[in-house]
Parts: C-alpha cells; sequence; structure tokens
C-alpha cells in the first residue's frame, strides 16, 4: 500500500497541533499525524493489542467510533506513527482534555493507550508519542498532564518527563455487555 499523505486522509485532528520539534525527531522513514478514518486497515488496532486484550469490532464501528470521538472537539487528540514504506502504524496514543470547574475552569490532559508495535520498540517512538500528547496538552491551556502506567513502567515515564503522585484506584463493572449505547 502507497504511503497516504495528510492531504489525502480524514484526519482527526489538524496535523498543525503536532509539534515541529517532535516531527523532526523521528527518522525520516516515519511520520507522525492525527489518528485518521481509515487507519483501521493500517493496523491501529494491532498495536494496541500489545497493551491489552482488542476485539475487532469490524471497520463500520472504528468509523462510528472515529466519528463519535471527534463530534467533541477540542477534547480528544489520538494520534499515530506510520511507517512510510508499508502505510502501517507503528506506534499510538491518545490525550484527551477534561475540563474541569477547579483551577478557575481549568483543564488537565490525560494520556491513555500509549503503544508501540513490538517489532519498533526500543527505537523512541513511545517517547516521541508522549512530547507529542504532553505538547498537545500543554499547547491546549491544560494545567497539567497526567497518566497511569503499570510499576514496571514508571522509569519511561520519569524519563519522559513525569512524577510519580498519589495512586491510582479501579473499579471494574461486572462483566457484561460493554457496547457503547446506540445513539
Amino acid at each position: 500500500m502507497p504511503f497516504a499523505t495528510d492531504a489525502e486522509l480524514d484526519l482527526f485532528f489538524p496535523p498543525a497541533l503536532i509539534s515541529e520539534e517532535v516531527k523532526k525527531q523521528l527518522h525520516e522513514t516515519l511520520h507522525i499525524r492525527p489518528l485518521a478514518a481509515t487507519d483501521y486497515h493500517r493496523g491501529y488496532l494491532d498495536v494496541l493489542k500489545v497493551l491489552t486484550v482488542v476485539s475487532d469490532p469490524g471497520e463500520t464501528a472504528f468509523v462510528a467510533q472515529f466519528n463519535a470521538m471527534r463530534s467533541a472537539p477540542h477534547t480528544y487528540y489520538p494520534l499515530v506513527i506510520v511507517d512510510r514504506a508499508s502505510d502501517r502504524i507503528v506506534a499510538v496514543g491518545c490525550v484527551f482534555v477534561e475540563r474541569k470547574f477547579l483551577r478557575g475552569l481549568g483543564s488537565v490532559g490525560h494520556i491513555e493507550d500509549i503503544a508501540v508495535d513490538k517489532s519498533q520498540q526500543g527505537k523512541k517512538l513511545g517517547l516521541r508519542v508522549i512530547q507529542a500528547l504532553t505538547y498537545i496538552s500543554e499547547n491546549s491551556g491544560c494545567y497539567k498532564t497526567i497518566l497511569n502506567c503499570s510499576n514496571e513502567n514508571i522509569p519511561f515515564y520519569q524519563k519522559c518527563g513525569f512524577e510519580t503522585k498519589e495512586n491510582e484506584m479501579a473499579k471494574y463493572a461486572p462483566e457484561r455487555d460493554r457496547s457503547p449505547p446506540k445513539l
């Protein structure tokens, strides 16, 4: 599959929001950009599988989720790193902006779903994704950017400039159909 340029794609958000510095630090064979509606075919879900179990909802549901998230402007910023030679996704991540009533109606950036294809790990792609998402968060006016990680990933995120702060708690819903409600 030939490499698709940004202009040829239906992108989630304007590519200009991604740091030029991060773009320059990537190897010339790689390209960082917002998630595209057609990234289902470029292996987006396959890369996420390095994190957890990922079911394949099919292309129609993928595009519906893409459009549902994009319908909340200035909230979600999913991005990908694409290998130019294969037009396949090799790294992913997202920051979403939570608007708050505290801190003068401040906003917090939440980094989620950082994943790098197993064959590309160790090439600083995770670092570049974190840097790009932090840049978007800070330039969206967020007073802080936070993320959750496993204990074994703490050293990596410390290298990215994050510090350990407080604790994460989780309560999982009972097993059931977790399909999103029909809108």
